[in-house]
């Protein structure tokens, strides 16, 4: 693997920290050319300084172009890494349009603008690898973040359809889904966080192994929590049973708050 990824050219967005940082420390140990992404320029910047890459800070839905030169003209892997996530809890006591308009946009269409323009090149020369990184919510769900939930599952399917799509033209696509992980997304989690996701919480140090791992194997779903696997074969298998169980956690939640 270290030996596939010498001198791609890889870019990772919101990777001043938690799973981006560890995305871009791993592919430039790897011997990766990398791109650091964030909006955050100073994070970019201290974690692009720490690996030997490029910061390119800014807006994930409009890096690929700056990215590319960067790169000397050519994306490798793209890591679709930047997400945000509200935890806006009941939606009959509140509607925030404009945080669902934000979350659609940098956990769904960001993903969507990126592979846009990094699909003629990647299809023209027949290779190219999109990395989402999705979320467990994605494939299931999460108590007390509806517009996360949705979202993610938004992305999840978009990297779902890629695949499907371009995989006989060269296109590698890979969709991370990982449950808790000790970012600080989880610690401005609340107690839905706290009851759900902590006590189960991996590195994301963890999260970057476990895509190597999947890369390695040629895989599309990578779950570095190996729980996700059982819980969503019980959705598929009976939804009734598993949405009873979802909503217990939600009292729980409620009783916790």
């Amino acid at each position: 693997m270290v030996h596939a990824m010498q001198d791609a050219g890889v870019v990772v967005t919101g990777a001043g920290g938690g799973i981006g940082a560890a995305l871009a420390r791993r592919f430039a140990a790897a011997g990766a050319r990398v791109v650091v992404n964030d909006l955050d320029a100073a994070k970019a910047s201290a974690v692009a300084g720490e690996i030997g890459a490029i910061a390119v800070p800014g807006d994930a839905s409009a890096v690929v172009e700056q990215a590319q030169d960067a790169l000397g003209g050519t994306v490798d892997v793209y890591c679709a890494n930047a997400g945000v996530a509200f935890a806006d809890g009941d939606l009959h006591a509140s509607l925030d349009e404009k945080s669902w308009a934000l979350t659609w946009d940098v956990n769904v269409m960001a993903h969507v603008r990126a592979a846009h323009a990094l699909l003629p090149h990647w299809l023209a020369r027949g290779s190219g690898r999109f990395v989402a990184t999705v979320s467990a919510a994605g494939l299931l769900s999460m108590v007390g973040a509806p517009s996360y939930s949705v979202t993610k599952h938004g992305a999840y399917a978009f990297a779902e359809w890629l695949s499907l799509t371009y995989r006989h033209r060269g296109l590698k696509v890979h969709a991370i889904c990982p449950e808790g992980v000790r970012t600080d997304m989880l610690a401005a989690s609340g107690s839905a966080g706290e009851v759900v996701l902590a006590p189960t919480a991996i590195e994301p140090e963890d999260v970057a192994d476990a895509l190597f791992q999947g890369i390695e194997e040629d895989r599309f779903l990578i779950l570095p929590h190996a729980q996700t696997a059982e819980r969503y074969r019980a959705r598929g298998a009976d939804p009734e049973r598993w949405l009873a169980g979802m909503n217990q956690i939600q009292q729980k939640v409620e009783v916790v708050s």
